[in-house]
């Protein structure tokens, strides 16, 4: 392994060595703190259009979400393949790979961004005539999600480069990136919403202004940081062998996430059919079921890069003691934090809304879906451990039938036989099948088996 790419040993953390929950708790740390603050900025645009603008410019930016999500997510799959294929390719001590893979991912930014911006802004109108959006929230939908849409290139660049420091082990500069864009959209949604009277279009251009600037800062980290990639902020070369690989590993999981916000975006109708109130509750509860999610997301891509690693070097020990415990840590500090911010979820909401109804639907959304999140923790967990050793195909399929066998189907029944508002529930049953199958694939799968087997041998 080139000693200089890792001058700055401080920020890499090495997987296959040391404590196992000590290193996957150092790097989800970073990532935690990382998701507090895009949460946080998020939850600012929420607090500063809801305080400005009113609750039909709040569930304008609720609903949009979505849309944007489903063009999007393919993409952020492809980058979360990058960050498996570098995270192996560190492993087996391959940096030439290392550096092919990351200037072929710099080529594909690019090559997708800029199309999907485009593609965004023509098909917006269409998208939300699907969505069912009421026609007092349309126009502040519209705006919003245009203008989202125009910052897919920053958007898709910040995950992608994120993705290839996280293969490194370097979860803290994402750290970094996300505090520098994080102020600089809450400083544009002062200027732009509450100081300019920009409305919606304000909010939205903030987002995606701070996402490019955070772009902009993780390609002059990786310059400087890991000079030996020759990362350049160009597209300059573009490896067909090495695509290949980006999309084998990359693609269902982009495939599957955006079916999956497809899917919200189904179930986004009928949170819509509800009336502007519900839409307000829900996208209210979204800030809080966010930050709970914290620990997800971050123990997840601990525990891919933790698998990632150990494959790579043949580690099949190391990968054998901690394929159950990560997934159960998760599961316990996602629980944890569940139950704080349903403790405290009253003063939190009032924050956003004075609406009684509004809070009411909010409130019962929480609880509802933070009583169950732990399951989908372990679920997600174990789905990234398995996707870090490149079987993506058996998580893709649960993924996949997770959504569209089992929430949306249960979301749509509850919504015609019995209380609409009561649509969330759907969650739960869903996490808990996802669960319950990621668990039957350790126990079941003769794949896993035989990587288990190689833990015996060597």
């Amino acid at each position: 392994m080139s000693s200089s790419l890792y001058k700055n040993k401080s920020t890499k953390i090495d997987m296959t060595s040391g404590s196992i929950m000590k290193n996957v708790l150092l790097f989800a740390i970073p990532i935690v703190i990382g998701n507090i603050l895009q949460q946080l900025y998020t939850t600012v645009d929420t607090l500063v259009v809801s305080n400005f603008c009113g609750d039909s410019a709040l569930a304008a930016v609720g609903t949009s979400s979505q849309p944007v999500e489903v063009l999007l997510c393919i993409f952020l799959g492809i980058g979360a393949g990058v960050s498996i294929l570098v995270s192996q390719s560190v492993g087996a001590g391959k940096m030439d790979r290392v550096k092919d893979l990351s200037a072929t991912a710099v080529s594909f930014i690019y090559m997708t961004g800029i199309p999907i911006a485009l593609l965004g802004w023509m098909l917006t109108p269409f998208i939300l005539q699907f969505m069912h959006v009421p026609e007092d929230v349309w126009n502040e939908a519209l705006i919003y999600t245009r203008i989202v849409f125009l910052g897919a290139l920053g958007n898709i660049g910040y995950n992608m480069n994120a993705g290839i420091l996280r293969g490194l082990g370097d979860s803290a500069a994402s750290l970094w990136f996300l505090i520098v864009s994080g102020i600089a959209n809450i400083i544009l949604d002062l200027v732009f919403v509450a100081g300019m009277g920009y409305g919606v279009a304000g909010a939205a251009a903030a987002t995606s202004i701070a996402m490019f600037l955070s772009w902009l800062v993780s390609i002059f980290y990786i310059r400087k940081r890991f000079s030996e990639l020759q990362f350049s902020v160009l597209p300059r070369t573009m490896n067909r062998h090495d695509l290949k690989a980006i999309l084998e590993i990359g693609l269902p999981i982009g495939l599957n996430n955006s079916l999956f916000s497809f899917g919200h975006m189904a179930l986004q109708i009928l949170v819509n059919e509800q009336g502007r109130q519900f839409m307000a509750g829900a996208s209210v509860a979204g800030r809080i079921t966010g930050l709970t999610n914290i620990a997800i997301t971050a123990m997840s891509s601990a525990a891919s890069t933790f698998a990632g690693q150990n494959y790579g070097a043949s580690n099949y020990r190391r990968l054998k003691d901690g394929y159950i415990m990560i997934p159960f840590v998760s599961g316990i500090l996602t629980l944890s934090f569940g139950l704080m911010a349903i403790s405290f979820r009253m003063p939190i909401l009032r924050f956003f809304s004075q609406d009684e109804m509004v809070l009411l639907y909010a409130s019962r959304y929480v609880v509802v879906i933070l009583l169950s999140q732990w399951c989908y923790a372990v679920f997600n967990c174990i789905s990234n451990i398995v996707n870090g050793l490149g079987y993506v195909k058996y998580t893709t399929l649960i993924n996949l039938m997770m959504l569209w066998a089992v929430r949306i189907p249960t979301a749509y029944v509850i919504d015609r036989f019995f209380d609409g508002t009561y649509i969330m529930v759907c969650f739960p049953i869903s996490f808990l099948f996802g669960m319950l199958c990621m668990i039957g694939y350790y126990v079941f799968s003769p794949s896993w088996k035989e990587v288990m087997s190689r833990a015996d041998r060597f």
